[in-house]
């Protein structure tokens, strides 16, 4: 678990914005719309500029890590993936469009989705402060009606955005998204078993299509967790004085946990198996779950068997082995 703060510019145009803001007031709308999300109401919740940026500065570190997260994975296994294009659907104020910025440098235009208007216009204020980022564009609308109507792109992402669709929209949200896809389509939902079973879902939808699992899977195949088990990785991310308070944490850091897939048109190389949780290290032997091409492993490195044991012990939740 490594720690993946916000870039430079994304600070500063968030520092800049929230001069002057009440801590306690924005406190106060991050909690009632974390309440709302809760209970299945989405970005509703969002109607004002001052809902818009209580929501970034509580939410926006812990998505941007999980997202970069995914990304690393997918480098990880495609060094070789080299996008000219994003679409980022569901964008709410860019978080996922930043990170894509961030870690592919190859991407030259971002093209955003979204029906809230409160979000839409913080995250391009916010893409002003941002050397990649001003050029992109960002419309508002029902996003199964832009998406329809979107160019396809190398890399399309939809960050934390299906959980805010109906089972049918999911279905007819997956199919677009494919089809708008050239290489690349990168899922990623909150860590619960709800947000890995709609993961799941999508994950088996496109593999009937033609699609090929990148990360976090070893295979193509079912999963091979069965409930109460799920799926889901963990990112930790620093926490600022302002982002403790808004969330009314003690701790200066945050594990933020999420669920996804990346799925491909292209053809991959056999896929290294997968850590499903933090391994369980002792003196006697290191032991971790692993998700293989053969389905769910314990796979144990004894002490006496030191290069094992030495290789094990530098082990994280979702590293590859």
């Amino acid at each position: 678990m490594t720690s993946a703060a916000l870039p430079a510019e994304l600070a500063a145009a968030l520092a800049r914005k929230s001069h002057g803001l009440s801590l306690g007031d924005a406190a106060a709308r991050a909690a009632a719309m974390s309440k709302t999300y809760r209970g299945g109401g989405g970005s509703t919740a969002i109607r004002s500029e001052a809902d818009a940026l209580a929501y970034a500065l509580a939410r926006m570190p812990a998505t941007y890590a999980a997202v970069m997260a995914c990304l690393d994975a997918l480098a990880a296994q495609r060094p070789d993936f080299t996008p000219r294009g994003l679409l980022d659907c569901g964008a709410g104020p860019g978080t996922a469009s930043w990170a894509a910025a961030e870690r592919l440098e190859t991407l030259r235009s971002f093209a955003l989705l979204d029906a809230n208007a409160a979000l839409r216009a913080l995250a391009i204020d916010l893409m002003q402060g941002s050397a990649r980022l001003t050029a992109a564009s960002y419309t508002q609308g029902d996003a199964l009606t832009l998406l329809a109507k979107a160019e396809p792109a190398d890399l399309v992402i939809a960050s934390y955005m299906i959980n805010e669709l109906s089972d049918q929209q999911r279905d007819a949200f997956a199919d677009l998204a494919w089809g708008k896809t050239t290489d690349t389509l990168l899922i990623v939902e909150p860590g619960t078993p709800t947000g890995h079973a709609r993961v799941l879902a999508l994950r088996s939808r496109l593999i009937a299509q033609g699609a090929r699992v990148v990360a976090p899977c070893p295979h193509d195949g079912g999963c091979p967790l069965t409930a109460p088990d799920w799926c889901h990785f963990t990112q930790r991310l620093p926490r600022s004085r302002a982002h403790q308070h808004l969330k009314g944490a003690e701790l200066a850091y945050e594990d933020e946990k999420f669920s996804y897939v990346a799925l491909t048109r292209a053809a991959l190389q056999p896929r290294p198996s997968r850590v499903l949780a933090q391994p369980l290290t002792t003196k006697i032997a290191v032991t971790a779950k692993l998700c293989t091409a053969a389905g769910l492993d314990i796979a144990v490195a004894p002490r006496r068997n030191k290069p094992d044991y030495a290789r094990f012990k530098k082990l994280d939740w979702g590293n590859t082995v």
